[in-house]
């Protein structure tokens, strides 16, 4: 019992993340990020409440739906931007010190692989929850006029909370597996961009083929539900699931033919996050497994 209460202190309190908290919280450029951040928030929220007001000729508008619309659009525009930060703040982060040549002296202390790397990815998800966190006051506009549970407030954040590792293990596995910053930055942004376009993108494509097939007057293939859990690849859908968890459950039910599976018992945002805890793992394991230099072998098997 010692010896694991020994190991969780060493990953989550040492040297490394002592060191990314003071240079990344005493820098100006952290408070100038964290105010840029709440005008844009909350310039967009301003902007909803006058043209929600124009389109209604501000007659009875804040309404329970109004609230419910509000807190949607906000939600969407969170997470825009944490798939738009998250990689920027990870991707940097071991390449970074390869590039100022400070990774081997790194690896020369005493702090294992994994240490390395859960302190560098939790430091720079910790200043990204941080600036969310800091949002907070402005979803306060939402309680106002009632329509939004505070048990629905936890569930988006938490599941902010969870994009944001996803984001930031793909940026710490690139930035292991990559020398150069400015490529690990472009390959991750690249695969978050195809969990939000790439995964809508293959869906229409699917379900337009399956359209033409149904009016082709071909018989339907016995089981086409599948096309649906593409969707839960996809980051929006999953957070729109969790706003409308009756709408998927409909198109589930409308497109099953067959005998159901696990996965059409169980809500989108919770096969979203199902899938991606897998992908997580397996990108720290990689990260983790990449980051020390490998021996080579020799020929004679020296």
């Amino acid at each position: 019992m010692s010896n694991i209460l020994a190991n969780m202190k060493q990953l989550f309190i040492n040297p490394v993340l002592d060191k990314e908290y003071r240079l990344r919280m005493r820098s100006a450029k952290s408070m100038w990020t964290i105010l840029s951040y709440l005008l844009a928030i909350g310039l967009f929220a301003t902007a909803t409440f006058f043209i929600v007001g124009i389109e209604s000729n501000g007659a009875g508008i804040y309404t329970n739906e109004f609230n419910d619309i509000l807190f949607i659009v906000m939600s969407f525009a969170q997470l825009g931007l944490i798939a738009f930060m998250a990689p920027g703040l990870t991707a940097g982060v071991i390449s970074g010190e390869r590039e100022k040549q400070t990774l081997n002296l790194l690896l020369t202390t005493q702090q294992s692989s994994s240490s390395i790397i859960i302190s560098k990815l939790i430091s720079s998800l910790s200043f990204m929850f941080l600036i969310v966190f800091s949002t907070l006051p402005i979803y306060g506009i939402v309680f106002l006029y009632g329509g939004v549970s505070p048990s629905q407030l936890l569930a988006v954040f938490g599941f902010f909370l969870f994009n944001m590792l996803i984001f930031g293990g793909f940026g710490i596995l690139f930035s292991t597996l990559f020398k150069r910053t400015m490529l690990a930055v472009i390959v991750t942004y690249g695969v978050v961009l195809f969990m939000f376009a790439g995964t809508a993108v293959i869906f229409l494509i699917c379900f337009t083929a399956l359209q033409d097939y149904i009016y082709s007057g071909t018989p339907t293939p016995a089981s086409v539900e599948w096309i649906i859990h593409i969707l839960a690849f996809n980051p929006a859908c999953a957070l729109l699931s969790i706003f409308e968890p009756e709408m998927f459950k409909e198109i589930i039910n409308a497109t099953s033919t067959t005998q159901k599976g696990f996965f059409d018992y169980v809500p989108m945002w919770l096969e979203y996050m199902l899938i991606y805890t897998v992908i997580l793992v397996v990108c720290l394991w990689q990260a983790i497994r990449k980051l020390r230099p490998t021996r080579r072998s020799s020929k004679s098997g020296l």
